[in-house]
């Protein structure tokens, strides 16, 4: 992953927020290296991540896939496809990318936020909350507290991250402790 972020999307309202969401769903725009992970292996861990078979409750927790062109396109209904001869119904929408609108900063890395000690070193290094959210290294951090990724792909990356040995020890054991 190059970065994550959450935010809103699918709608017409104009600039949504958590507590004014309108007809928008709630959302993770991903950015990423194809050379690394491709767009199918992305769906692969989309259908993974969630029950698609459940009916959403509302618009706003709906299961979204938007896609930015055919080929894309044809991947996501290839793989719902593929998931409805596995799963049953699937409720998940398939649509042309739409506007993102960026959630508020508390929305944003989730997981990092509740681990503080760790929140404290990325708040040191990345002091504008822009730069917070924008950072590959807390993208990845934040997957890792997320429950995805190994203890050994962590290990092999960790220096890149910026963490003090105190903060990467810190999440080698998160990790680890989670069996990973």
């Amino acid at each position: 992953m190059v970065r994550t972020r959450v935010g809103y999307a699918g709608g017409t309202t104009q600039d949504p927020t958590y507590r004014s969401i309108g007809d928008h769903s709630e959302t993770i725009q991903i950015e990423y290296d194809p050379t690394r992970i491709t767009y199918a292996e992305l769906l692969d861990v989309f259908w993974e991540s969630h029950n698609p078979t459940s009916r959403p409750y509302s618009r706003q927790y709906m299961s979204l896939i938007f896609y930015h062109n055919a080929e894309q396109k044809r991947l996501a209904l290839e793989t719902k496809e593929r998931e409805a001869g596995a799963r049953g119904t699937i409720y998940t929408e398939i649509v042309p990318a739409a506007e993102f609108y960026l959630a508020e900063d508390y929305h944003q890395k989730y997981r990092l936020r509740q681990t503080r000690d760790l929140m404290r070193e990325f708040e040191a290094i990345y002091p504008r909350e822009e730069d917070f959210v924008n950072s590959t290294a807390v993208a990845r951090v934040n997957g890792y507290l997320g429950g995805h990724g190994t203890s050994a792909v962590l290990a092999a990356e960790l220096d890149d991250l910026g963490l003090s040995p105190a903060g990467g020890e810190r999440l080698l054991d998160i990790v680890r402790a989670s069996g990973r």
